[in-house]
């Protein structure tokens, strides 16, 4: 597993491949004892399927925006699934106004791209078993819309969608380990454009839960798309929801690039989430998810706001988005921070980690 994420490289856009690149064309495990041959077998398998998932999320995140669309992102994910025994069902604009996701419309208005809101369903598990929902944010570029980011960095806005692309990766691989459970993936993926059509601070969106979200800053988009997303994974009736996002700066300057923001609602699934994270050195850190911080995001017009302002930003976030999983056992993770190195380091290439992808698969594995 970790030589096959260590070898990774992206090299699709070079016209000539660096002469001086490290590769490893063939890795040989030795086993003395023919008893653990296959136990060995199996090992070396299993870690190939999640390191492949792995790198299969790098790749989605390493294209840019212009090869990594909305639209292209769901035709990559149906091409996944047919492959694999899921599910993939893809809505468009006329059905997710049906489904009255005004908050995930709001973002997309801005863009000439058109939206997709793509569901991934993974049955692995008895008929009728509640399952476990993954919600990824699939933000493909992040401009900040109308509140727009600065010129510096923002071309690494294309790995805004690196929860969705985790999301993916992991229902990859929990399909190609056959776990025995129920799984769904759901991916509100768009763009966040600035335009003539595009949202403004201090407009009102109804989202489809029937809140209203007063828009503060509309470079807080992320927690618009998902908060759909996640009124839409409580249809399921699910054991856990689990969504993963690059929601917050606040993160960064919280936790530094080594920790994924965590918080929820629910004690055991916390602690499972935790000791995965540990496992698989993937490492998360709670923060606080205090009634208090939802006074930062009360709004004198709306239901709710969707920014409190810059202190506390992780938690306000989260906190805005546990408003929409009703009473199901929720954990966002926050993955700001975390998703994309600057520098290279051990078994994680410079550029995107993909981090979650095995967090979340220990989570199943040891479900």
């Amino acid at each position: 597993e970790g030589a096959n994420l260590a070898l990774y490289r992206f090299s699709k856009y070079k016209v000539k491949e660096n002469d001086n690149s490290k590769n490893v064309d063939e890795i040989r495990f030795i086993e003395e004892d023919r008893k653990t041959v296959q136990g060995v077998k199996n090992g070396v398998e299993k870690g190939k399927i999640i390191s492949d998932s792995v790198n299969f999320a790098r790749d989605l995140i390493n294209h840019p925006a212009n090869d990594m669309t909305p639209t292209i992102l769901a035709e990559t994910a149906k091409k996944m699934a047919g492959a694999n025994r899921i599910k993939c069902t893809v809505l468009s604009r006329p059905q997710i106004e049906k489904l009255g996701m005004g908050a995930y419309l709001g973002v997309a208005q801005g863009s000439e791209e058109p939206l997709r809101f793509i569901i991934l369903e993974y049955n692995g598990g008895k008929k009728g078993e509640k399952p476990v929902v993954i919600v990824g944010k699939a933000i493909t570029f992040d401009s900040g819309g109308i509140s727009l980011k600065p010129a510096e960095g923002m071309g690494k806005m294309k790995y805004d969608m690196s929860g969705g692309a985790a999301t993916i990766g992991v229902l990859r691989a929990a399909s190609m380990l056959r776990l025995p459970l129920n799984i769904v993936g759901l991916l509100p993926a768009t763009e966040n454009m600035p335009s003539g059509t595009a949202i403004r601070p201090g407009d009102v969106l109804r989202s489809m839960s029937g809140r209203t979200i007063e828009i503060i800053s509309t470079d807080a988009e992320g927690r618009l798309a998902l908060s759909d997303a996640l009124f839409y994974a409580t249809r399921y009736k699910p054991r856990w929801i689990i969504d993963i996002a690059t929601l917050t700066g606040a993160c960064a300057v919280a936790l530094g690039n080594h920790a994924i923001g965590m918080l929820g609602n629910d004690k055991e699934l916390k602690d499972r989430i935790t000791a995965a994270g540990d496992k698989v050195w993937e490492r998360v850190w709670e923060m606080p998810l205090w009634d208090d911080y939802a006074e930062q995001i009360k709004s004198p017009v709306a239901d709710i706001k969707n920014s409190g302002g810059r202190e506390g930003g992780v938690m306000t976030a989260a906190i805005f988005l546990s408003k929409f999983v009703e009473d199901y056992p929720w954990v966002h993770l926050d993955i700001a921070s975390t998703a994309w190195n600057d520098k290279e380091k051990a078994y994680v290439p410079a550029g995107p980690t993909a981090i979650g992808v095995r967090l979340i698969l220990q989570l199943l594995i040891d479900a």
